[in-house]
């Protein structure tokens, strides 16, 4: 009996976890669906910074009115195969880690930029297991659901790009004072060069290695005209 009681209760608990796992993949296709036509209203990291005091700056702009030097910037500095991988890049993970081991300098992680749109948009920032499971499955669903262009146009508008400010548009008025629909390479590459670590670092007048990373990208925004690879975005 007492058995009995005990594969009643864990065929329950089954059933329960089932339910909970089915409603979570139901309710995240919807959520990524809606987001496909409806531009992310607040993001998880954005109420944080409200919630410290620091406000929370973003003015939304569309994909065809950024500056397609932004477009080439955020390549050059974050995911130069964007247009090539289906959301993951296995060299660039594996490359990062060899480096994180060896105690190397990275001059990126191996997220790319469907993975951070993925994480800004629908997670938290920080590391674990956990959410870096969950981050991939939105990822493969932003992937398949949105396409190239729009992760590009909302990852240009959710990305942390100062204390405070979001997206490429708000980093833009602050750091030069117009707006991102005629950002020269130079200001692109140094708006680029703030996005890995945005609370520490500054476009207006950068130094040290935040200097010579923006030079780094501007050089790799000829690159990434020379061989087309923004084209995804502008298909």
């Amino acid at each position: 009996m007492a058995r009995t009681r005990r594969r009643g209760w864990a065929g329950r608990i089954a059933g329960w976890i089932i339910r909970l796992l089915i409603a979570f993949v139901a309710l995240s296709i919807l959520w990524v669906l809606l987001y496909r036509f409806v531009n992310p209203p607040l993001t998880l990291t954005q109420a944080g910074d409200l919630i410290e005091g620091h406000g929370a700056r973003a003015i939304w702009m569309p994909i065809d009115r950024i500056d397609r030097n932004m477009v080439r910037a955020a390549i050059a500095g974050e995911d130069g195969k964007f247009c090539q991988h289906s959301g993951f890049d296995t060299q660039a993970i594996e490359a990062a880690m060899r480096r994180n081991a060896s105690g190397g300098h990275v001059l990126r992680g191996g997220s790319t930029i469907s993975q951070q749109t993925a994480k800004n948009v629908f997670l938290w920032q920080g590391g674990g297991y956990a959410r870096k499971g969950v981050e991939a499955w939105f990822t493969f669903l932003i992937e398949h659901l949105w396409g190239k262009r729009r992760i590009m146009e909302v990852y240009l508008n959710v990305a942390e790009t100062g204390i405070g400010t979001y997206g490429a548009n708000a980093g833009a008025l602050r750091y030069f004072h117009h707006d991102a629909s005629r950002l020269t390479s130079t200001e692109a590459a140094r708006i680029a060069a703030v996005l890995p670590l945005p609370k520490r670092r500054d476009a207006v007048d950068p130094a040290g290695f935040t200097r010579r990373y923006g030079n780094l990208i501007l050089r790799r925004i000829g690159t990434v005209r020379a061989g087309a690879l923004d084209a995804c975005v502008y298909r």
